[in-house]
């Protein structure tokens, strides 16, 4: 009995810790990426990359605001109503902008982003241990495809779920519990597209890599808790790579 209540006593303590210890790989990340030339030019270039699909899709939505509001509610005639219809309005296109953002997000992490988060990932091994861990030999373009392939379990569907769970909470009295929730699942995976790089490219199985996730939710919250800062995420995600290489060549080979 003494022995269980050790344990069971010391996992609060051991998940707090892996909290924090996963906030300072992102932030440890951050500084490498901004201090090596090349990381830094691949890091700017996924944030031009996200901030211009994000225009563009914000663009749209503007573009067709009018034929939007429209169909959903045709202005009111009365001056009394005028004032609700355009306060819904507004908060219409915001919630359709932000929407559109994420999914212009998820697109650019699937088409373009998660060839460059890999080649992050092996200039930081390259930097710290001489050496990229590779993979199995595949020819390039297969190993693209796959490297895309992943986005879709590993950041496309949670992100989507988090933002419906998001949604509904707005839409139930329930709403701050479904917006912890959300944001809490969100950040896990979001650290997970980038923990789960050198595992998706040594091609271990699915189920292997989902364990090493659920093994560690603790890491991956505290690691993905910047990306939940409104802007300044688009920093914290363009560089997490390197942060979550670091992470690996620790726990493969911890430095003292």
């Amino acid at each position: 009995m003494r022995d269980s209540r050790v344990i069971t006593n010391s996992l609060p303590l051991d998940g707090a810790m892996n909290f924090f210890k996963g906030l300072t790989y992102n932030l440890k990340g951050l500084k490498l990426g901004l201090t090596t030339p090349k990381l830094l030019g691949l890091g700017l270039l996924r944030v031009v990359i996200v901030v211009a699909l994000t225009i563009a899709a914000a663009s749209v939505v503007l573009a067709y605001h009018d034929v939007l509001s429209n169909q959903l509610w045709t202005k009111p005639h009365s001056a009394w109503l005028v004032w609700l219809w355009h306060l819904v309005d507004w908060l219409l296109v915001l919630l359709l902008i932000v929407v559109a953002s994420v999914l212009a997000y998820l697109a650019g992490q699937v088409v373009f982003c998660a060839v460059i988060m890999d080649l992050m990932s092996r200039l930081t091994e390259k930097k710290i241990a001489g050496h990229a861990i590779r993979g199995p030999e595949i020819p390039v373009f297969r190993q693209m495809l796959y490297l895309m392939r992943q986005e879709i379990p590993r950041a496309v569907v949670p992100v989507l779920v988090g933002m419906v769970l998001f949604i509904v909470g707005w839409l139930t009295p329930l709403g701050p519990f479904f917006t912890l929730l959300s944001s809490g699942i969100t950040a896990i995976f979001l650290a997970w597209d980038n923990t789960d790089l050198i595992p998706a490219r040594q091609m271990l199985p699915f189920r292997q890599r989902w364990q090493m996730l659920v093994r560690n939710p603790a890491l991956h919250l505290g690691f993905g808790l910047l990306f939940l800062i409104p802007v300044a995420n688009i920093l914290f995600l363009s560089f997490a790579p390197v942060g979550a290489a670091l992470y690996h060549l620790d726990k493969e080979s911890p430095r003292h």
